[in-house]
């Protein structure tokens, strides 16, 4: 290695740990930061859950704070409550004040901030890397994108936009300038290297960087309780879903999987949905209507919290949509937090790689399929305790091995050097 530097991570949606949502840059940020690096991380003070400012006063336009040795650069973005045309406004919004500010606030602020030596822009939304981008440019710095969701393919899957649309080719073009123009991309999933690949990105510009875990959060975790839920005395056998409530959760599917049970007259079974988001308010209806008494519903919880709340969890579980997007693997950050925490996991989704199968963590079932997702929450309910338990061990050992932080970081590390040549 060369020598350490300066790093501008750029996501809208990036968060601290004492906020809801999932801590990526940041846990990387940290990381870099012990190894001699200086790293600013430009975010949105608007939260894109709660669909509120969470950081911002009134009167102030940005701040910059130190969290654990990451700067957070916080701009205001214009606030929206419905994924409408008010949405895109703030996406544009936010890129706009990333570029102005970005060229004004080195220059001006209190803390100071380092002129970057690379720029890593996350790539949802497309806009605020385009900012970085030219941003880049004017300080000399390395550009490198961060590959999130694929953008606009999972619009496009999920039925947002239609496949031929102006706004769709935009966005395509918009994604090829990028990826084109970056010295290294950053892709969390697996199979991302063949949708590059479509696009004419060189296969040795692409590193493969997958979501990870601060194994120190969940210090003492692994043995949670160590009481054995009987569904009648002791207490009862909780399976936990903790993450956002969109479209593509696929919630219905585990809601439906507890009237499935409820109907066959199983007691002593709770599920509890933890987290926020548009699909929320309709989830919460249907558990009404369908009177589900054993689902509980909760708010979204600050990352710090998430360890100690798994330890309720018996089992933990997440829904996928039947997308084809999926075909390029899945790196969800709740999927590696369970398995931290030395849950049990069951998936209802199809991907390659499957990370559950890998590590013999768990059950996976075909997404969208309540009737399956019931039948696996009677398996592992009748399940022996030491097996549940030999399963979360498993998992722990699995994210220990290929998914802790300092792990990853010598793999990022590599490709900021890299990206100087």
């Amino acid at each position: 290695m060369s020598g350490a530097g300066t790093l501008w991570i750029v996501k809208q949606y990036a968060v601290t740990p004492e906020q809801a949502g999932g801590t990526r840059q940041f846990d990387f940020a940290k990381e870099l930061v012990k190894r001699g690096w200086r790293v600013v991380v430009w975010a949105s003070s608007f939260s894109y859950l709660e669909h509120r400012d969470v950081v911002l006063s009134p009167d102030e336009r940005w701040r910059v704070e130190e969290v654990e040795g990451v700067l957070f650069v916080w701009l205001r973005s214009v606030p929206y409550s419905r994924n409408d045309w008010r949405r895109v406004v703030n996406i544009l919004h936010f890129a706009w004040a990333l570029y102005r500010y970005g060229r004004r606030l080195p220059f001006r602020a209190q803390p100071r901030i380092p002129l970057p030596d690379a720029i890593l822009a996350f790539s949802v939304p497309l806009f605020a890397p385009l900012a970085a981008y030219f941003l880049a440019r004017s300080y000399r710095a390395r550009f490198l994108v961060e590959v999130g969701d694929l953008w606009p393919q999972t619009l496009v899957d999920m039925g947002v936009l239609p496949k031929r649309h102006p706004l769709t080719a935009m966005l395509r073009a918009l994604e090829r300038f990028l990826y084109r123009r970056s010295r290294r991309i950053v892709v969390a999933l697996p199979y991302a290297v063949d949708y590059l690949r479509n696009l004419l990105i060189e296969p040795e510009r692409i590193v493969y960087l997958p979501n990870g875990v601060d194994l120190e959060r969940f210090s003492g975790v692994l043995d949670g309780d160590d009481r054995v839920p009987d569904g009648e005395g002791n207490r009862p056998f909780t399976v936990m879903y903790v993450g956002a409530h969109g479209p593509a959760n696929a919630l219905d599917t585990l809601l439906e999987a507890a009237k499935i049970l409820q109907e066959r007259g199983y007691s002593g079974i709770r599920i509890v949905l933890v987290g926020d988001g548009q699909e929320k308010p309709r989830l919460q209806r249907l558990a009404r209507e369908w009177r589900l008494d054993g689902v509980e519903f909760r708010g979204a919880v600050p990352r710090r919290e998430v360890p100690q709340l798994l330890r309720e969890a018996d089992i933990a579980v997440f829904t996928l949509r039947d997308l084809p997007l999926y075909r390029y693997g899945i790196s969800l950050n709740k999927l590696f937090d369970y398995m931290a925490a030395g849950r049990p996991v069951l998936l209802a989704g199809r991907a390659p790689d499957n990370p559950v199968e890998k590590a013999r963590c768990g059950l996976t079932v075909p997404p969208e399929d309540p009737e399956a997702l019931a039948e696996a929450l009677l398996r592992l309910l009748q399940m022996p305790p030491e097996e549940r338990k030999a399963l979360g061990r498993r998992g722990r050992e699995y994210v220990e091995q290929h998914h802790a932080i300092p792990v990853l970081t010598e793999r990022l590390l590599e490709c900021l050097e890299e990206g100087r040549q």
